[in-house]
């Protein structure tokens, strides 16, 4: 950890500046007088936590520093015309798109819990559930699980997410075309770090540090989407804004 400490602190001090190789396994053990199994914890540890990357037969180098994407997280963006990520990628210059899996199931406990749903009586599917891989410049860049209840959209042309008339044009969008008004949205936003899978979805390091954004759309006495979304802790920037209400 000596190590570490010392290679981390001329990486975050620009004395290894991104892009720089660093010492390889047998200068480590020459200059450090430490052990093969040591110096390859070494590496370990900086990939791990993001600082640096391995590569096939030429080395470990210090990880290019991200460029960074803006997630606007406002009222106002949801009330726009199309999807709110494409557009928010088309603001900073960049093209969104992605690429989805849905399918009817019946929702999970915590899923139950957040829609308001009723305890199950059999096994039949009550939600459609959307899994999403959003990319900004064909680069994944974010993950996002949503559950709409089928008794709202069940026989209407916005019950797949992705398809039909409304396909692609956002939660707010969608349900306003079968008359359902979402009033605001609820956004919970945490870290941790990312799993396997979702680190290699995203492309990111082993263990790669996720913030995580659980949303809800209430409209009225009720809950019509929920959606958990994992991004990448050192790509992402979430901008919040809304307005002031009077007193």
């Amino acid at each position: 950890m000596q190590i570490v400490d010392r290679l981390r602190a001329d990486i975050a001090s620009g004395a290894l500046p991104p892009g720089a190789r660093l010492p390889s396994r047998p200068e480590m053990m020459k200059q450090f007088g430490v052990s093969d199994g040591t110096a390859a914890r070494v590496a370990r540890t900086l990939i791990s936590e993001g600082l640096a990357i391995a590569k096939d037969g030429s080395g470990t180098y210090v990880r290019e520093r991200p460029e960074l994407t803006r997630l606007v997280r406002t009222w106002y963006s949801q009330l726009q015309a199309g999807s709110p990520f494409m557009n928010s990628m088309l603001a900073q210059g960049r093209t969104g798109s992605w690429d989805y899996n849905s399918r009817t199931v019946q929702a999970p406990p915590e899923i139950r819990a957040r829609l308001g749903l009723a305890a199950p009586g059999d096994d039949q599917p009550d939600v459609m559930c959307t899994d999403y891989l959003f990319k900004a410049d064909g680069i994944p860049v974010m993950l996002s699980t949503s559950w709409e209840p089928l008794s709202m959209t069940r026989g209407t042309a916005i019950v797949v997410p992705e398809e039909g008339p409304h396909g692609g044009r956002g939660v707010v969008e969608r349900l306003l075309a079968i008359g359902v008004r979402i009033d605001g949205f609820v956004e919970t936003v945490g870290g941790r770090a990312g799993t396997a899978e979702e680190c290699a979805r995203l492309r990111q390091s082993p263990g790669a540090m996720m913030l995580t954004i659980a949303r809800s759309y209430p409209a009225g006495d009720r809950v019509v989407e929920v959606a958990d979304i994992v991004l990448p802790a050192d790509t992402f920037q979430l901008v919040y804004s809304g307005p002031v209400g009077e007193s």
